[in-house]
């Protein structure tokens, strides 16, 4: 079974991630035929808390209340529909196999764990594989609008890092879809009494009472008020800390608060410095922007990624003196297809974005900062006509037109690497429990199934896949023992000191009344963490980081500006609640990035390649999960050590040339 290590020069007690015996393949079943359940008289006597109504939370809320437990789902927006969920537009994988390709459980399997650099768990990511087929059925079942194919089988399409097809689809809304369909559930569900839904509350704290997660402390934040709610159990499913860059592609209101809160009460956070750069995102175009729009993975099926060939002429473009349309097809680099003849434009999205960065580092950018590379239809169009591409990608067209006000049908799209997913996240074991007994993470918001670098459209997958088919289970195997534990009450003194802590940390960010806005200082600290803890990172830069985050902090509590009060609605203390805890999370991220010699997936270590410029791991030292303990306000954290041992599979160099 995997333990961690406690690797401090204090002892600690090994903590073990439950990982079922067997042979890989058996192991869920295994789990499943001997965990403990909970009868459906006793699944009434019993609260679940669910934070978050993305697709991992919803599905989650809906399944637990449809089990016949008693749910409580909180959603910081004034519906479950306005989840960021709805803006992955490229599909979900699955191993069904419909194109006969060749693809498997096992194959999903493998290009999962490969496309994560060999830094998950083997159970974990077969266990998400083997579910797969049962999330599109599930879906199916919903009424969720899948493309399908001239013989009515639902169609499949490529996305990175396979050879094989198995991405679902529904045009470029995939994600909108299934969180209708998920929706719909928690409706059904709202509608019979099973699930309360509290829309505009925020978490703000988890408590804890003996050593076990017994409910939250809740922010109205249409009302301002703080509010306690208890539970037997608490789920947390609130997505990924990308924010803490400033401009990434996430939604505004998405932030890494919660993952925050748990890890002061004794969370672990997994693998900080794992984050995602997305290659295929709208470039920067002004210094006002608040955040990035992404263009779907999905659009690497038939669009070619080059940039000029020669550096006269990109300088040309970048000048506004010629346009792409202009360079002749033996002038035009397409530098994917010439390095990784194998995959082509369909290599993972970290080894894409690095090639895009070192062509626009090398000087052949394009767009007038020379930060971009193109995403060219011409081919496509002109070999299955332009009505085919409108079919398949028109929504993304028309949205990619809205805002540059250029035509791809006509010209190509310009794209760079922008910050996207979080690999990272709280700690998990096989349970999906955290080292707080009866406190559980799912989705983006745990560490994850997909080591260091996450395959396009494996992010639904895993989100659903927590929510209907793994988190049922293993919640049971926990709940089991509940039973006899009575409903507390909210007056207990662990819920009135956490209330009284957060009441105090808004009063103290109240007081403070600076000359510095929230934005600015977030702003600032985005600027820190692209700039040094971004696609490459190296020692210095990430000694220089955890300097500048260090004074960014004491700028944020001694400078910072929040009008209004703390009694009503007020966007701009969310905000600055939010940019509390991206402070906190930038400090982890640049602190584990230092600490992890080697390269892997997303994270790009300068002093760790191979001499094509690829990563280059160091698996004698560094295959284990990073887990940062909490040690107290102003001490540094301690690391533990989840040790990665393979029984399975072999780890070796990522080669996507052959």
């Amino acid at each position: 079974m995997s333990k961690i290590e406690n690797t401090s020069t204090t002892a600690g007690a090994t903590i073990d991630a439950k990982i079922p015996q067997g042979a890989l393949a058996e192991k869920w079943s295994n789990y499943k035929a001997h965990q403990k359940l909970v009868n459906p008289a006793n699944k009434r006597r019993l609260d679940v808390i669910v934070v978050g109504t993305g697709l991992a939370g919803a599905s989650a809320a809906a399944s637990l209340a449809e089990m016949g437990f008693n749910v409580l789902n909180f959603c910081i927006s004034d519906s479950p529909r306005r989840a960021h969920s709805i803006a992955a537009q490229g599909g979900i994988n699955a191993a069904k196999n419909y194109p006969n390709d060749g693809d498997s459980v096992y194959r999903l399997f493998y290009d999962t764990i490969k496309g994560g650099d060999y830094r998950a768990r083997e159970a974990n990511v077969y266990r998400l594989a083997e579910v797969s087929n049962s999330i599109i059925d599930q879906c199916v079942a919903q009424g969720v609008p899948f493309a399908r194919d001239y013989g009515g089988l639902l169609d499949n399409r490529s996305f990175g890092g396979a050879q094989v097809s198995r991405t679902f689809y529904a045009r470029g809304q995939t994600g909108q879809q299934l969180l209708l369909g998920a929706y719909s559930a928690l409706s059904r569900q709202v509608g019979k009494g099973t699930v309360k839904l509290y829309t505009r509350y925020e978490m703000l704290d988890v408590v804890v009472v003996e050593g076990r997660a017994r409910g939250i402390i809740a922010r109205n934040l249409v009302t301002g008020r703080i509010e306690r709610f208890f539970a037997h159990a608490v789920v947390v499913g609130t997505g990924g800390y990308g924010n803490a860059f400033f401009l990434s592609t996430n939604a505004m209101a998405s932030n890494g608060s919660a993952a925050v809160q748990m890890y002061k009460k004794g969370a672990y956070f997994a693998n900080p410095c794992f984050a995602q750069i997305h290659p295929t995102c709208i470039p920067v175009h002004g210094d006002y922007q608040s955040k990035l729009t992404l263009m779907s993975e999905s659009l690497r099926n038939d669009g070619r990624i080059w940039v000029p060939k020669k550096k006269e002429d990109a300088e040309a473009i970048q000048k506004g003196k010629l346009k792409p349309t202009e360079i002749k097809e033996e002038d035009r680099d397409y530098y994917l297809e010439r390095r990784y003849p194998a995959f082509g434009n369909l290599v993972p999205r970290d080894v894409a974005s690095r090639a895009a960065k070192e062509r626009c580092d090398a000087g052949y950018g394009v767009g007038n900062t020379g930060l971009a590379v193109y995403l060219d239809f011409a081919d496509a169009i002109n070999r299955l006509g332009e009505d085919v591409v409108r079919a398949r990608y028109g929504n993304l067209f028309q949205m990619y037109e809205k805002i540059t006000d250029d035509n791809p049908y006509k010209t190509p799209m310009m794209i760079y690497p922008a910050i996207h997913y979080t690999m990272g996240g709280i700690w998990v074991d096989y349970e999906l429990q955290t080292s707080i007994k009866g406190l559980f993470c799912i989705g983006e918001a745990n560490f994850s199934d997909h080591g260091a670098n996450r395959l396009g459209a494996s992010a639904l997958m895993q989100g659903l896949a927590d929510g209907y088919f793994v988190l049922p289970y293993t919640i049971q195997n926990y709940l089991a023992d509940q039973i006899q534990v009575p409903r507390m009450s909210i007056d207990m003194p662990e819920f009135i000191e956490a209330e009284k802590a957060i009441e105090d940390k808004i009063k103290k960010i109240m007081s403070i009344q600076g000359k510095r806005s929230v934005d600015s200082i977030h702003r600032e600290l985005g600027l820190v963490m692209w700039d040094f803890v971004g696609m490459a990172r190296n020692k210095e830069g990430l000694q220089i980081a955890l300097e500048k985050i260090k004074a960014i902090r004491k700028e944020f509590w001694t400078n910072v500006y929040v009008p209004g009060n703390d009694i009503d609605l007020n966007v701009e203390l969310e905000k600055a609640i939010r940019l509390a805890d991206f402070i906190e999370v930038g400090e982890l991220m640049a602190r584990d990035a230092i600490q992890r010699e080697e390269s892997c997936g997303g994270h790009f270590r300068e002093e760790y390649q191979t001499e094509e410029g690829e990563a280059l791991r160091n698996d004698d030292k560094f295959a284990y999960v990073a887990c940062w303990k909490y040690t107290g306000e102003g001490n540094e954290p301690e690391m533990l050590k989840e040790p990665l041992d393979y029984e399975f599979v072999q780890r070796q160099q990522r080669n996507y040339k052959a």
